[in-house]
């Protein structure tokens, strides 16, 4: 039988397809052994942002802040492989590579702790949309007001306008956001003030780095604007006036292991470009290749790559709000948070109505250690967003509540600078409606932002040394301060100076001694932390001082 030529030409294709398939591997190292890197000078491998959060929270340099080793990468590469990702927090790579020899070949090196497949060429891709929004009963709002428009609840309900009206709106502050794309992100009416104040502080793909940005998912466009939106009467950010790194981590086309191995590369990203706030709304627990599932024993927020990520990135100082996951109907085999929302120190988030009343769709807790997971919930249920339309609607899910949080908190710490990351989330699950009586839908429930500001001001106000001469106040400061003496002393003169926090000279005054000393006049100082030092007659004190908008 004669076999039809289209059919052979279709089988050589397909047979070469497959000879010359690259996987997706992840290559974990035992060591960093023998790295031409130092602790001793960190500046060679830490940006100067980096290093200046960890100045501001004295956050020590640690060997997870070295580089991987790049002899070990080197000689992983001559295998045939091609440099995916690397990640120094967890000490490995993301490598393309042959599927047959690769992983046989990597594990004889004695450097190579681990290969796992992160990503099967072949695979066909999910027709699962990951990406739709959870049908909940409701109907949209119809409160309008001049500045917040129907976007006022989602504001309001976590007390967030105290913080505007006050004058904390973001400013000075970078939030990273990870997602799958934010298609017209640089065309929409509500995105405008960003970009026209300069607020849109890059664009990073890790998924496709020559596709065009804003051509892709509309999914971070509509989180972006729930922070950073902006349109007289209609929405209104938690944020407005942050500063954004627009960060695509997620295939919208696919769902394997690789997607977490993208976000662990765009948090050391975060880290390197000196953000102070990562929102999330991704979340992983099940693939495309049931080999790589997650079970609900591994949400014990340290066992993914992804969770354990994001405890680091809070460890250096970084703040991550994500999302719990939609996956909490009673019908839904899996039910509970997914990662890395599982994570020890990640602050997940649940979804509510303007109400409070948990949303049915929001995944439940607890962690499978017994952590209260959700930490904490906002409005997630008729969230007033920046539709793909190019209308202004709702839209439903803990993709969106987290955002709603995310953007606040840059605001709360933005009017407590001193305040370190974890100080932040405590006072975020202390203020909440739920603190003394947690539960699986909303964690510790809905955070009162005018409640956490006065938390963070008497705590940082309690860590005070009361062994030192001078109590300096108000601090965040911002047209005056006032020095105090705690202690008697007499002196002649007492010299104040301000100092970058690099020791730039800034300002100098030179005062007669009292009990009470003020400086005003404050305006000429750039906002953001400080260095304050006071020389008297027989000691000097050097304290951090945040001078605000």
């Amino acid at each position: 039988m004669k076999v039809p030529f289209f059919l052979i030409l279709i089988a050589i294709l397909f047979g070469a397809m497959e000879i010359d398939a690259q996987n997706y591997y992840w290559v974990a190292f035992h060591d960093k052994d023998n790295s031409p890197y130092s602790l001793l000078f960190p500046e060679e491998f830490l940006s100067s942002k980096a290093l200046q959060r960890r100045r501001n929270q004295n956050i020590a340099i640690d060997s997870l802040d070295l580089p991987v080793n790049p002899n070990y990468v080197q000689q992983t590469l001559a295998l045939g492989a091609t440099l995916k990702h690397s990640s120094k927090w967890l000490n490995g790579i993301t490598v393309k590579a042959s599927a047959d020899s690769f992983v046989e070949e990597a594990l004889l090196l004695p450097f190579v702790k681990e290969v796992q497949l992160t990503k099967r060429s072949t695979q066909m891709k999910s027709a699962f949309n990951k990406f739709a929004e959870p049908e909940c009963s409701g109907s949209d709002l119809d409160i309008d007001t001049a500045v917040y428009g129907e976007s006022v609840h989602q504001v309001a309900q976590l007390n967030g306008q105290f913080l505007h009206n006050n004058g904390f709106r973001g400013e000075e502050m970078y939030i990273a956001v990870f997602d799958a794309g934010f298609y017209k992100a640089d065309q929409y009416p509500a995105f405008d003030s960003l970009w026209i104040n300069r607020q849109i502080a890059g664009i990073k793909d890790f998924v496709a780095p020559k596709e065009n940005f804003f051509d892709g998912h509309y999914h971070g466009m509509s989180v972006l604007s729930i922070m950073g939106g902006n349109i007289a009467g209609k929405i209104q950010g938690t944020a407005p006036k942050a500063t954004y790194w627009l960060v695509r981590s997620e295939d919208p086309g696919s769902e394997f292991l690789i997607e977490e191995d993208n976000w662990v590369a765009a948090a050391e990203f975060a880290d390197s470009v000196g953000v102070d706030i990562i929102n999330s709304s991704l979340g992983y627990f099940t693939f495309d290749d049931p080999a790589m599932d997650h079970t609900y024993d591994d949400m014990d927020g340290k066992t993914t790559r992804v969770a354990k990520a994001a405890n680091i990135a809070v460890a250096k100082g970084m703040l991550v709000f994500a999302s719990a996951g939609n996956e909490g109907r009673e019908n839904n085999p899996w039910k509970y948070i997914i990662s890395p929302s599982d994570g020890d120190s990640v602050i997940a988030v649940g979804a509510v109505n303007k109400d409070g009343i948990p949303a049915p769709f929001t995944s439940r807790g607890p962690a499978s250690d017994g952590d209260v997971k959700p930490n904490v919930s906002a409005m997630g249920w008729n969230t007033i967003v920046q539709r793909s339309s190019g209308t202004i609607g709702t839209g439903n899910g803990t993709s969106y509540s987290s955002p709603v949080i995310a953007g606040a908190a840059a605001c709360l710490w933005q009017a407590n600078l001193l305040a370190t990351a974890s100080q932040v989330k405590n006072a975020i699950e202390r203020s909440a409606n739920l603190y003394l009586t947690p539960d699986t839908l909303s964690g510790y429930g809905i955070p009162d932002l005018k409640i956490a500001d006065k938390i963070l001001k008497t705590a940082i106000f309690e860590d005070r040394d009361t062994s030192e001469t001078w109590l300096v106040y108000p601090n965040p400061a911002s047209d005056y301060i006032v020095l105090q003496k705690q202690k008697i002393t007499l002196n002649k003169k007492v010299q104040i100076a301000f100092y970058s926090l690099d020791g730039k000279l800034l300002k100098k005054e030179e005062k007669n001694d009292a009990a009470r000393i003020m400086l005003k006049d404050l305006y000429s100082l750039p906002r953001g932390l400080l260095i304050l030092q006071i020389i008297s007659d027989d000691e000097t004190e050097t304290l951090k001082i945040a001078i605000s908008p």
